[in-house]
């Protein structure tokens, strides 16, 4: 049985395993596939070095990010074979991060209907609450309610305070939802193939922080283009659908009314 006392050059395996967060266990199954280099030997205790550690640290990060074990020895193997592993972590984790970045809240039934303005309507509330969970605008966590996007939900209360239904709120959700898919498939589809594939297989090492970092100033470039587009059809479609309403009004108003001395 191995020592568990560090040892002046390094540290012994369950040492190890606490610092790095893992078992002792792990750290051989690790081993046996090759994702860390064996311990150097002092007698018949294994020591291991600052590079296990770093490395098993590394392998805890990967398995946190949805890694296999198979993913990661792929990755570490191209590493070893020139491949910069904190440049294609980068890349990973700009694919990958999402792109929403939304502060959650918890709300309450009661906080609900307020927001819905049916306050005096918790059975509407509850009925408000059971759609927004199954369109997933709202999840259930340990008996709270969490809003992932309050943003949106706050839409939705808008649209329904100003007399649109709710269910025609959500079927336009769900059609914007599948627009704005098509819409960002585009985008990607730009990149893809006039960034990502005249690179060729396999990607250059060298060319891996570039497209890291064009796929991060992606992110505000789309927002803006859409949001560009966005405000100007909203102008084109306003004038065209709701200027007509208008000039009905107008034209039901009648002539200003005079007064005594004959002004408007």
């Amino acid at each position: 049985m191995e020592d568990v006392r560090s040892t002046g050059g390094g540290y012994r395996i369950d040492e190890l395993a606490r610092l790095a967060g893992t078992t002792v266990r792990n750290i051989r199954a690790y081993q046996d596939r090759g994702l860390i280099p064996p311990p150097r030997r002092e007698g018949r205790v294994g020591v291991y070095s600052e590079s296990h550690l770093a490395r098993l640290r590394l392998i805890g990060q990967m398995l946190g990010r949805g890694y296999s074990l198979a993913n990661i020895g792929e990755l570490l193997e191209a590493w070893e074979g020139g491949q910069e592993l904190g440049d294609l972590l980068g890349l990973e984790a700009a694919l990958t991060e999402p792109w929403a970045q939304h502060t959650p809240i918890v709300v309450s039934l009661e906080e609900l209907a307020e927001l819905f303005g049916v306050s005096d309507d918790l059975g509407a509330a509850a009925n408000i609450l059971s759609v927004a969970l199954e369109e997933g605008l709202i999840r259930s966590e340990d008996d709270r309610y969490v809003v992932d996007n309050p943003g949106l939900l706050r839409v939705g209360a808008e649209l329904v305070a100003a007399g649109v239904p709710a269910g025609a709120v959500l079927e336009r959700r769900r059609a914007l939802v599948a627009e704005l898919d098509v819409v960002a498939a585009g985008f990607v589809d730009l990149v893809a193939n006039h960034v990502f594939e005249p690179l060729g297989e396999p990607i250059p090492a060298a060319d891996v922080p570039r497209l890291a970092d064009l796929v991060r100033r992606l992110r505000p470039l789309a927002g803006e283009a859409v949001a560009i587009e966005l405000a100007e059809a909203m102008d084109r479609q306003v004038q065209a659908r709701l200027s007509e309403f208008m000039t009905r009004i107008l034209e039901h108003a009648g002539p200003p009314a005079r007064t005594a001395d004959g002004r408007s």
